[in-house]
């Protein structure tokens, strides 16, 4: 009974996590021992529980804390999250990878953490702390068992990266509402309250500005706006798009505490400076 073996049949949105060997197919066959769960399983052959949705063994709904049990050749089916994923609130956390996502997501009025210089225990912690999904391209970070939620970014580059974000969590949307460096909340300001701070060519061309109320920084409808207006008009679209399909579950969560920011005398910036 010991070589007796449970059959996997992975979701095609999921076979770029399987190794080489079972991508093509989707199919994989593991040895039951009685004790390892289907969660465990799943995880061994690659693939991270953040970006499984529903589980069925032999036709029947199934938890990823089920186990496999010997003598009796379960067949396993593994789909992914399903679109838009429900989560408690629309709040990240990026990995030290995604700085231009980061911003990116800022520029559309998304709460959105992210430090250059966090390790990977702090950004577990924070997650947690501040009830954020972690953002990321590490398949390890997402098997960390600590992990309040996470989800696994696709595509290589930013444009695709945001529209993956935006098509799974389908988040509302305020654009020029944050900064896109420190993710403080912008707020309408007087010319004359921050003139001193401004280039000469600034103040001659521009009458409309926003201030950080974290980081003081000066925002205004710079040269590069029209570009980011395109970024801004696309996003809109693609949550458009996808608020159309009912929510998914959140997924499996842990108790979160939040967190707020802190004021300072900040730089100025355009908008263009920032996407």
């Amino acid at each position: 009974m010991a070589g007796e073996q449970a059959e996997l049949l992975f979701a095609d949105e999921l076979r770029m996590f399987l190794a080489p060997g079972y991508r093509g197919t989707g199919r994989a066959r593991v040895t039951c021992d009685g004790t390892s769960t289907l969660g465990h399983v799943v995880e061994s052959l690659g693939v991270p529980l953040p970006e499984v949705g529903a589980l069925t063994v032999d036709g029947e709904p199934a938890t990823a804390a089920r186990r496999l049990s010997r003598g009796s050749h379960p067949v396993a089916e593994v789909a992914p999250v399903r679109r838009p994923q429900g989560v408690p609130a629309p709040r990240f956390v990026l990995d030290v990878h995604l700085g231009t996502l980061a911003r990116r997501l800022r520029l559309l009025g998304i709460d959105t953490a992210y430090a250059n210089d966090r390790d990977d225990d702090a950004l577990i912690a924070q997650a947690g702390a501040e009830g954020r999904v972690l953002l990321t391209q590490d398949r390890g970070l997402l098997r960390r068992r600590a992990l309040w939620l996470g989800a696994y970014v696709r595509g290589a580059d930013p444009d695709d990266q945001l529209r993956d974000v935006l098509d799974r969590f389908a988040p509302p949307l305020a654009p020029w509402t944050r900064c896109t460096a420190c993710n403080g909340v912008l707020a309408p300001t007087r010319k004359a309250d921050v003139e001193r701070l401004l280039p000469p060519g600034t103040r001659r061309t521009y009458q409309d500005f926003a201030r950080c109320t974290g980081c003081g920084r000066v925002y205004w409808r710079g040269a590069h706006s029209r570009r980011l207006a395109a970024i801004v008009d696309r996003a809109a679209r693609t949550v458009a798009a996808r608020s159309a399909t009912p929510a998914g579950p959140p997924g499996p969560l842990r108790p979160a505490t939040w967190s707020g920011g802190r004021a300072q005398e900040g730089a100025v910036s355009t908008w263009g400076a920032q996407g």
